[in-house]
């Protein structure tokens, strides 16, 4: 572990009250007799330790971002006190009062803050690069950054939520990850269906549910329980994984998951799916000790297979609630889909063709998307796409403003330093990194020469935070404003 510098000054509460909010009252009074009784059928002997664990405080955890950085090197690198979490291999605890959002390395795309147990999904969901994967519900991007980490820029990663608020938060955390063979997509799965039949190779769904499972965690989920329960949730659940199975090649992967304990949205809905499309079939996944398996007894046709699928309770690991289920599609002939129409050959704009001279890689013209100033880069294989509702369409590059090309924000979270030739690289202990996330000019006059000039892409200890425009030993800084820290 480096230096404390940034866990005394940034990363550390003073305070270290507890969230746990069933500590202080009963739990009978706070959780619906409804919930409690069925629970209670439902756990049998372990009922009590169940609710013992509302009387434990929740869980913090963080995920490496292993397209940028190995775990090795995360735990050399971190400045904070960190513990793997033993089910998902490039996951951390770290202790409550300690905020990981106030270091760099955050702002550097290293790890993503997420709920233990929340992990889960997308790790057991096995994809490999060149894979195209859908994530149905991916606000706010804890499972997509995840996928898209994993396909280690092949392939293309599709994120749609239909909320498109919710969405404009999804695209900020893709883009500072790093993933830049994306589209963000705000609309209604069913619709997608239009568009994608049997396209994807991997699915996740990560499905609006009762949120059973995060009472813990979050105390409105309990109001919100009571306003709209399982029975209003399983019927959104079973339209979203029947559109998502049609969309799924034959011999593609499926993984369905919830944060609930209801039935009706977790074995019961893949019963409905097994009966709507017999090719699906349950497979295993990785397990872990604490992990329960499902229940086939609570459905109409006992499918033993059923119990392949895996429950989370909190009082069985250090994580809130979970259901997953990992589906395979049977093999088939695939739908052939008229791919989007490439452009053949061409030239890459001269101010491009500039900017890429300090790039060790250079761009396929007939993969630029050219929409007035703004140049994107787009995955391969795409099919025509007109009338989808997008908020970001490939890897946003930068803009072209009179006969200069300007960079942008999602361009230099995508870049690794050894990318790129002009590099200013400050250590976490610099102030001029906070500075820097702060939209301050900077003075590098220790760093760089009088007769230096140009874009320089900015690094705390060797990755990327974003670019600035140099000339007279003096930074002028482009951190796109709206990711600004405020002071």
């Amino acid at each position: 572990m480096p230096d404390l510098y940034f866990y005394n000054k940034l990363c550390f509460i003073t305070y270290t009250e507890q969230e746990n909010f069933m500590s202080e009252q009963n739990i009978t009074e706070l959780l619906h007799p409804a919930f409690l009784a069925r629970m209670k059928e439902m756990l049998g002997e372990e009922y009590d330790s169940f609710i013992k664990s509302y009387e434990v405080p929740r869980t913090y955890g963080l995920r490496v971002n292993t397209a940028k950085i190995s775990c090795e090197e995360f735990e050399k690198l971190v400045p904070f006190p960190v513990t793997p979490i033993p089910w998902i291999p490039n996951g951390y605890f770290y202790p409550e009062d300690v905020r990981p959002s106030y270091c760099p390395f955050y702002q550097a795309g290293l790890y993503y803050l997420q709920e233990p147990s929340a992990m889960t999904p997308a790790d057991r969901l096995l994809i490999e690069p060149g894979d195209r994967v859908l994530d149905v519900c991916a606000a706010p991007g804890g499972k997509a950054t995840e996928l898209g980490a994993k396909l280690q820029g092949k392939g293309v990663l599709m994120a749609n939520d239909i909320s498109n608020s919710r969405a404009k938060g999804l695209l900020k955390n893709i883009e500072l990850f790093g993933i830049g063979n994306m589209l963000v997509l705000s609309e209604e799965p069913g619709k997608l269906t239009e568009y994608f039949p049997e396209y994807f190779d991997k699915i996740l769904i990560d499905a609006p549910c009762s949120g059973e499972g995060m009472f813990r965690k979050d105390k409105k989920m309990v109001k919100a329980w009571e306003e709209h329960g399982p029975e209003f949730f399983s019927k959104i659940q079973r339209s979203i994984i029947t559109q998502a199975a049609s969309m799924l090649r034959p011999g593609g992967m499926m993984l369905y998951s919830t944060c609930t304990f209801d039935p009706s949205e977790n074995e019961q809905t893949i019963e409905y799916l097994l009966e709507e499309y017999p090719e699906f079939e349950i497979c295993e996944m990785a397990g872990y000790e604490g992990f329960a398996p499902g229940m086939p007894e609570v459905t109409d046709s006992k499918n033993p297979n059923l119990a392949k699928t895996v429950r989370i309770f909190p009082h069985r690991m250090e994580g809130e609630g979970h259901y997953l289920a990992l589906l395979k599609k049977g093999e088939g002939s695939p739908i052939a889909l008229k791919e989007k129409d490439s452009k053949k050959g061409g030239k890459l704009p001269e101010e491009l063709e500039e900017f890429f001279r300090n790039v060790s890689w250079k761009p396929e013209a007939s993969r630029l998307d050219i929409h007035g100033e703004r140049v994107y880069y787009m995955p391969k294989g795409l099919p025509k796409l007109n009338g989808v509702r997008f908020l970001r369409t490939g890897l946003l590059l930068g803009e072209l403003k009179k006969k200069r090309f300007e960079p942008s924000q999602a361009f230099a979270m995508s870049l690794k330093k050894e990318e790129y030739a002009n590099i200013l690289d400050l250590s976490v202990q610099d102030e001029r990194v906070i500075k820097y996330l702060k939209g301050e000019t900077l003075d590098v006059e220790d760093l760089v020469s009088r007769k230096e000039k140009g874009w320089y892409l900015v690094c705390v200890d060797g990755y990327p935070l974003g670019f600035g425009k140099l000339a007279n030993q003096t930074l002028k800084n482009k951190y796109l404003p709206g990711w600004r820290w405020q002071s």
